[in-house]
């Protein structure tokens, strides 16, 4: 799917979680592990399109969250084994 992407798209998802991966390849000091990056930006990431209840936003969000640490911990397989030289 990275691969049917917008060229402009790829490139910024790319340096997006090739940003968190570097935050949480420093979990040890600043407690942000991939779990914790993901509960922080995954609401400001995708959302519903349609105003639900508060039992519906919670599932999306929680989906969301697990698909974004998953993006985070799998960065390199999924946006390429080089994305450490961004920095």
């Amino acid at each position: 799917l990275v691969n049917q992407l917008p060229e402009a798209n790829l490139i910024l998802l790319r340096h997006l979680f090739g940003v968190l991966h570097h935050i949480e390849q420093n979990s040890g000091e600043n407690q942000m592990n991939a779990f914790n990056l993901a509960l922080c930006i995954a609401p400001n990431m995708l959302w519903l399109p349609s105003p639900t209840g508060p039992e519906e936003e919670s599932r999306s969000t929680k989906k969301v969250a697990l698909l974004v640490q998953f993006l985070i911990e799998n960065s390199g397989e999924i946006f390429g084994g080089d994305i450490a030289s961004l920095f």
